[in-house]
């Protein structure tokens, strides 16, 4: 199982640095990849907080710039975006 664990915590991460790229909050994350990859938002919030402890300047940039909101996506586009990367990920498996 320890095989199919990390390379389900892999996808995982691959799938929040995708919202990272969209300028998602870390709770649009978890919501997105629970409604349209069915990931469970505990595992999601779990990773991310990993990659903060690992990239800590790298959020603090982030959380700054997508606070100011010059960058957002519309809902729509970021639901087109989500199934368009999920479908990519599914690909690439």
């Amino acid at each position: 199982m320890g095989d199919s664990s990390a390379s389900y915590i892999h996808m995982v991460q691959h799938l929040i640095e995708k919202c990272l790229i969209f300028h998602m909050s870390k709770e649009e994350c978890m919501e997105a990849l629970s409604k349209h990859a069915d990931i469970n938002q505990v595992i999601t919030s779990t990773v991310w907080n990993e990659l903060e402890k690992e990239n800590k300047e790298f959020f603090e940039a982030y959380h700054t710039q997508t606070q100011s909101g010059d960058d957002r996506m519309s809902e729509a586009e970021t639901n087109e975006m989500i199934q368009k990367m999920i479908a990519d990920s599914k690909d690439s498996d």
